[in-house]
């Protein structure tokens, strides 16, 4: 399988990776034609931390596989290369997997250097399997479908780019017909992972019940989990970034008195989002909880979440992640001591994800599809489709009773 030692990562992160433009480190040993063209495609993307941190996930991979594995430059890509490509991060070598995330570079002596310690590809545990104590095994390692979905989509977005650029003259990925060797077709639409009713009550009641508690630490939990579910709001759009500072003016009436919030979702997409009552009360809550006027005027420039401790906006995804971790894993414990097992296990599994896909599976039962599209901000209908499931449900009914025994 040509070179199995471990390679040094060649794209640092965001804010670091534009200082690679001025001068290639020494320590990446690789075309430079083929890595500035990389970078250059990278740029194209600052304006999303999620999607920059994707597309430098499969570029790097596929640089690193061109180099330590096949020897090859960008140009040389055909078909079979990419088909060949694709089975390697099926199946990478043990030393190209690593038990957690590790950053890129490390600083020493003011100086930017590759860590040793980063890996390609990531083996991950459940929350599930780790709560059991479970250990991380690279033996386990395998890619999901939706990565080598994505994978497909990114790289032919990338020889697109090439293409343009002139700096090569087909995109092998397109060539690839027969997907479906990688890709198993699905006979309907994917499950959407979402909260079951009494998950959900759980989990709203518990951050009632913290708030209720310790007011200084979780009146900001329970505002964080109302809007993820009311708003259907991912999560980088409630941390402050380059690109984004989330304030409390984004919330705003409009001339006939409806009130809005305005955010920056993936893709960069500035849209705004419809406020409920309910949303509008939590707000009311949390304001009050920190001093404020009921409601935000335009010139309320107060970052959305503060730091508990320390000045400015939260600007950790991670962060947020633990606060609202905190608030599952109380209702888990609530759910055990009420005898509901299974929904305590499977809510074990739940991410803040899951938050607004809930809040969009539930609303599409009562609101046009259309206005949820709207406020979720998706591309288009076929996407808030996903989340009726209201065939399902009909069709589960009419097989629930079927019997085993077949009447004479």
């Amino acid at each position: 399988m040509g070179n199995k030692k471990s390679p040094l990562p060649f794209f640092d992160s965001l804010e670091n990776i534009d200082k690679a433009i001025v001068k290639k480190p020494q320590q990446i040993d690789i075309s430079s034609d083929d890595f500035y063209h990389a970078l250059a495609f990278l740029n194209c993307y600052k304006g999303s931390l999620g999607t920059f941190n994707s597309y430098r996930r499969e570029i790097e991979r596929l640089l690193q596989w061109c180099k330590h594995i096949s020897n090859i430059s960008l140009k040389q890509i055909k078909r079979e290369h990419i088909e060949k490509f694709i089975c390697f991060c099926q199946q990478p070598p043990k030393s190209w997997i690593g038990v957690k995330k590790a950053p890129r570079f490390i600083d020493k002596n003011g100086v930017r250097l590759p860590n040793p310690n980063w890996r390609p590809f990531v083996v991950t545990l459940s929350k599930t399997m780790h709560r059991k104590g479970k250990k991380v095994d690279i033996d386990k390692f395998e890619l999901s479908q939706g990565a080598i979905k994505e994978t497909f989509a990114i790289l032919s977005t990338f020889f697109n780019y090439l293409l343009q650029e002139e700096y090569i003259f087909m995109n092998p990925v397109a060539l690839i017909r027969q997907k479906s060797q990688f890709i198993r077709k699905q006979q309907n639409q994917i499950q959407v992972r979402r909260l079951t009713p009494l998950q959900w009550e759980y989990v709203i009641e518990t951050a009632n019940l913290m708030a209720n508690h310790d007011a200084d630490r979780h009146e900001r939990t329970l505002f964080i989990m109302t809007a993820l579910y009311s708003m259907y709001l991912r999560i980088s759009e409630l941390a402050a970034s380059q690109r984004w500072l989330p304030r409390m003016c984004d919330f705003y009436r409009d001339h006939e008195g409806n009130w809005w919030f305005k955010t920056v979702g993936k893709g960069n997409k500035e849209r705004q989002i419809a406020v409920s009552n309910a949303m509008l009360n939590a707000l009311k809550r949390y304001r009050k909880h920190l001093g404020l006027s009921t409601l935000p005027s335009a010139a309320d420039k107060t970052p959305l979440l503060s730091k508990t401790k320390g000045k400015g906006p939260i600007t950790s995804t991670t962060y947020i992640r633990e606060i609202v971790q905190a608030c599952f894993d109380q209702a888990i414990r609530r759910l055990e001591e009420d005898n509901h097992v299974e929904e305590a296990e499977s809510l074990n599994e739940v991410t803040v994800h899951w938050l607004r896909h809930t809040g969009i599976s539930e609303d599409v039962k009562r609101r046009p599809r259309e206005h949820v599209r709207d406020d979720a901000g998706h591309n288009s209908s076929a996407t808030t489709d996903r989340y009726i499931n209201v065939e399902l449900r009909a069709r589960h009914r009419s097989a629930k009773n079927k019997p085993i025994l077949v009447d004479s």
